[in-house]
């Protein structure tokens, strides 16, 4: 698809622009207004697609669940092996649309690994999340950022004292999600590995805290994220931070995302997924094997 489609929706997903200003744009470069609605449906995501894990597959055990946070209660979804063995735990933190399908099969993948993981929907600090995938972004753009951070933060002491967790806590978020991680890692001391997946970083002044051991995962084709990696990464190595930064050349922001056709880059994806489970089997601990 044409970069200058992908670049004009990520402004108006990240409301940089209204939704006439993209869809102006959308018809100049489509060169009709028919032919701009035609676009629409390959720029969103599918999530008839999500499900590369079944929802009952009959290894794991899920369910919907809460926890407390200093925002109120957090719905989440939780899912882990059906032996009881203790495991080290993942959350998995959504893009800046709430939790989805797409999400909690992310979720289920981390379970096979043998992890309890969990996928919170942040929006529940403000209602939660809309099944109306653009409904859903409206929302996450009337949310406040520091108080999902704070959700995502409580989402750490809640598997901390899973009666099934270890005790040993990492994280993994995607776009939103990444620079929420970023800021997991800043604002919790209890976080002990945090995977962002092309995300915001946070400001320098907090560097300092980070606790965590952290792999940053970037596309090559992102320039509004990737304009803050020079600085992060100074902050990190004057802060003696313990830390592994991977470019995926010629992969969009978005890339893991195997629900959208326009950005999704397999190659990328699946390498990006498999230096994820080693990072968190080394800094969580090896979980017992799924039976």
């Amino acid at each position: 698809m044409d970069q200058r489609i992908i670049n004009l929706y990520d402004n108006f997903t990240h409301s940089r622009i209204s939704r006439r200003e993209f869809m102006d744009e959308l018809t100049k470069i489509a060169g009709s207004a028919a032919a701009a609605a035609a676009l629409l449906p390959l720029l969103k995501n599918d999530y008839a697609l999500a499900a590369t894990v079944p929802e009952n597959d009959a290894r794991l055990n899920a369910q919907r669940v809460s926890y407390d946070s200093p925002k109120g209660k957090i719905n989440t979804y939780l899912v882990r092996a059906k032996s009881t063995a203790k495991r080290p735990a993942v959350i998995v933190i959504h893009e800046n649309r709430g939790i989805n399908p797409h999400l909690e099969d992310v979720a289920r993948r981390f379970a096979l690994e043998g992890f309890i993981a969990i996928a919170p929907d942040l929006l529940s600090v403000n209602g939660g999340t809309p099944a109306n995938e653009d409904a859903a972004r409206d929302l996450h753009t009337k949310t406040s950022r520091e108080d999902m951070i704070a959700a995502a933060v409580a989402g750490i002491t809640f598997l901390k004292n899973h009666a099934e967790s270890t005790g040993k806590v990492g994280a993994v978020g995607y776009c939103f999600g990444g620079g929420v991680v970023n800021r997991m890692a800043t604002d919790s001391p209890d976080l002990a590995a945090g995977v962002p997946y092309y995300g915001a970083q946070p400001p320098a002044d907090k560097v300092p805290a980070i606790k965590a051991a952290l792999l940053l995962q970037y596309a090559g084709i992102d320039e509004n994220i990737n304009k803050g990696i020079e600085a992060y990464e100074a902050a990190l190595k004057a802060n003696n931070k313990t830390y592994t930064k991977h470019m995926y050349e010629g992969a969009q922001h978005a890339f893991n995302n195997d629900t959208n056709d326009a950005r999704y880059h397999k190659q990328a994806a699946e390498l990006a997924y498999s230096r994820t489970v080693a990072f968190f089997k080394q800094h969580l601990g090896v979980p017992p094997a799924i039976g």
